[in-house]
């Protein structure tokens, strides 16, 4: 478990900045530029920065888990590797790593829509006059959002290592932006609009932990992507050092950028005009320099959106091929491009899948859909297992081990749980559902081909 296999086609071409960078951009998509404004209403004032602070304490604790077996299993595919191992690839891990890629399936591609569709809402602001974005049932968004996947996928298209170049361009933009929105809060701010409290703020009620567990799922949503770096383990250079390292980098780094920048904004923008906004940090350097700079930002954020679903789909696409090697899944996901040497067909099927639903979706109905589906197989199943693994072999040789084992995989559990709990009960049933439903066809399957053995 330790090492990776031997027999690798895929290249190890990213080092730690291309890995750090896949990461980061990932991240910092559209995410917190369309979730600024709900965070702000589900909490009711400027301490929703509690909401951002919760998301990075439980982005760090998971962190931990990834690094330890990220580092331990360098390969493609990420949980459904991590998820396999931990339960025993012939017993438990066959069933977790199953449902993991039965839910991959399904949520990737909503993710991937989730950020085509909020580039395309975001790009009402460059177009105020216009139907397009204002008139109810308009597909016109949808078609953007559409042609922006195939765009994707377009520069996806190619070697491992021009990916890594082309990351660090993307990179330096997102990166750049996040750094003018900062200044320009730090040179404009206004104390009294950023720390004026409604009354009884921080009141500890059921209506404080709802809007805080309401609030915290679009933070973590805009979180997460700190573990993209795991899912491309087989093409990180020296990955029992770097994937530790850029998965640390990116957590804290982001995590600074993003409660400035939520700080930066509540000291320009008023609260309570900031959380009917639809375009919020637009609205931000229009108070500041004018309508020209609002433009030029939003365009940037733009930009940005489309660097972090770049990185995302990367990731995405070795999921299911690193299953369809291991013989778990469509065996055509496996094949390799034969000069590029990546693994083009995942990478086309799940485009498409997620061009289809882009055309379909809007991005409300998605981003608490797309958290509760993976707390519990993913990110709760993958805590439990390194705990359990920790204790049933505590002379394993783990190039990382994570600080204060197990306390960051249990407050890990406990706000992952929190978080689940605390959305509306259709979307916890829709979850467990899901789960139920592929448990029912893996042993179906299991039951034919006679290869699961939990109980030996």
């Amino acid at each position: 478990m330790t090492e990776a296999k031997s027999k690798n086609p895929l290249v190890r071409g990213l080092g730690l900045k291309e890995a750090t960078a896949l990461n980061m951009i990932d991240m910092v998509g559209i995410g917190p530029f369309v979730t600024i404004p709900f965070i702000i209403s589900a909490m009711h004032g400027p301490q929703c920065i509690l909401a951002w602070v919760l998301g990075a304490i439980l982005a760090l604790c998971d962190g931990f888990v990834w690094a330890e077996l990220g580092s331990s299993m360098p390969e493609a595919g990420g949980s459904y590797v991590f998820l396999r191992e931990l339960y025993g690839k012939h017993k438990w891990g066959s069933l977790m790593s199953f449902l993991f890629i039965w839910q991959t399936v399904i949520q990737a591609p909503l993710v991937i829509a989730s950020g085509a569709i909020g580039f395309s809402q975001y790009l009402g602001y460059l177009f105020p006059t216009t139907s397009m974005y204002n008139a109810e049932g308009s597909v016109i968004p949808h078609i953007i959002s559409g042609a922006l996947v195939l765009l994707l996928v377009f520069l996806l298209y190619r070697k491992i290592t021009d990916i890594g170049k082309i990351s660090i361009l993307l990179w330096i933009v997102v990166i750049g932006t996040i750094a003018w929105l900062i200044i320009g809060g730090i040179m404009n701010f206004h104390y009294d609009l950023a720390f004026t409290y409604p009354d009884k703020a921080f009141e500890l009620s059921p209506i404080f932990f709802t809007g805080l567990g309401v609030a915290s799922v679009k933070t973590i949503y805009s979180f997460l992507g700190y573990y993209n770096v795991c899912h491309l383990g087989a093409e990180i250079k020296e990955p029992q050092k770097n994937i530790p390292r850029s998965i640390f980098i990116s957590i804290i780094g982001i995590a600074i950028l993003y409660l400035l920048m939520q700080i930066c904004v509540l000291g320009v923008v008023p609260w309570q005009t900031g959380k009917d906004s639809k375009f919020i940090v637009s609205l931000f350097f229009e108070n500041i320099y004018g309508k020209t700079a609002a433009i030029i930002a939003t365009i940037l954020i733009l930009w940005i959106a489309i660097a972090s679903l770049f990185a995302l789909i990367l990731g995405y696409s070795r999921i299911p091929y690193a299953a369809a090697v291991d013989g778990k899944f469509f065996s055509v996901f496996a094949k390799i491009h034969p000069t590029k040497k990546f693994p083009h067909v995942s990478l086309l099927i799940l485009g498409a899948v997620a061009f289809i639903f882009s055309l379909l979706f809007k991005l409300k109905e998605v981003i608490t859909a797309i958290i509760v589906m993976r707390i519990l197989v993913q990110f709760v199943g993958q805590s439990i297992g390194v705990i359990l693994l920790r204790y049933r072999k505590n002379d394993i040789k783990l190039p990382f081990k994570m600080w204060f084992f197990p306390l960051p995989a249990i407050i890990g559990i406990i706000v992952w749980m929190f978080v689940f709990f605390s959305t509306d009960w259709q979307f916890q049933v829709a979850g467990i559902g899901i789960i139920l439903l592929g448990i029912i066809i893996f042993h179906i399957r299991a039951v034919r081909m006679k290869e699961w053995t939990p109980f030996k």
